[in-house]
């Protein structure tokens, strides 16, 4: 009986709110149809804006697909005797493909700067300058990108940079900034790969010792790398050498 005195209570309360609800929008029909005018108003431009960034995002990823397909298009000097070219780009020189590769990056960078797209243009615009001899810009925009924290795009702007290094003869800051990517554990970076990377620098260098410990600590670090039998090779010939 208690419950179903309840259950009426229930009911009641719920009518009495109902129709004090429909009381008030009868009372206040002008607000009423002025609030659903907003709130319709609102919702529209919602929608517009999504759509105008689904619109921006397709774009800097098709802007960014071609300055690709400019950077990964052949050079006709490079091309072996007898080899069939392919109906798409094809570069005279390297320079030329590189210069022009640089220009189309730059370009995303302007237009979705402010973006993950634009970020990733700008890091393969740096990657055009270093294949142009052009390092001090390259070096500039890489530390730029690398200041950005942590994330895929700054961590392959601190291997850029380390390869920058590398070819630019900087032993040192080459390996220094191999040696921060195999030490650090959350890095994107493989981090057998980054020490196999300071162990080869080393050898070029002829630093032959500093070069065997490196890769043995590779083999000791990471035995089951793919580089650990490399690593291990490479230890042995470069200790024969004493």
């Amino acid at each position: 009986m208690k419950k179903e005195l309840k259950e009426q209570i229930k009911q009641d309360e719920f009518a009495s709110g109902l129709e004090e609800a429909l009381a008030w929008i009868s009372a206040h029909r002008d607000e009423v149809r002025i609030g659903a005018g907003v709130i319709a108003v609102l919702l529209a431009a919602g929608g517009a804006f999504a759509y105008f960034q689904g619109q921006r995002s397709r774009e800097a990823d098709r802007a960014l697909r071609d300055a690709l397909t400019t950077f990964e298009a052949p050079v006709a000097s490079e091309l072996a005797v007898g080899a069939d070219r392919s109906s798409g780009q094809l570069f005279a020189t390297a320079e030329d493909k590189y210069k022009t590769a640089a220009a189309a990056f730059e370009g995303v960078e302007r237009r979705f700067g402010s973006t993950a797209t634009g970020l990733r243009a700008r890091y393969y615009a740096a990657l055009s300058r270093i294949e142009l001899g052009q390092y001090a810009e390259a070096e500039k925009s890489l530390k730029e990108i690398q200041a950005r924290g942590d994330g895929l795009e700054p961590e392959l702007a601190r291997v850029a940079l380390a390869g920058l290094y590398r070819r630019r003869g900087q032993v040192d800051k080459a390996v220094e900034a191999y040696r921060g990517l195999a030490t650090n554990p959350s890095a994107n970076v493989p981090r057998d790969f980054a020490l196999l990377c300071a162990a080869e620098t080393l050898e070029d260098a002829r630093r032959w010792a500093e070069a065997r410990s490196t890769y043995r600590q590779l083999v000791e670090q990471f035995p089951a790398s793919v580089y650990a039998a490399q690593a291990r090779t490479r230890a042995d010939y470069l200790q024969s050498l004493g």
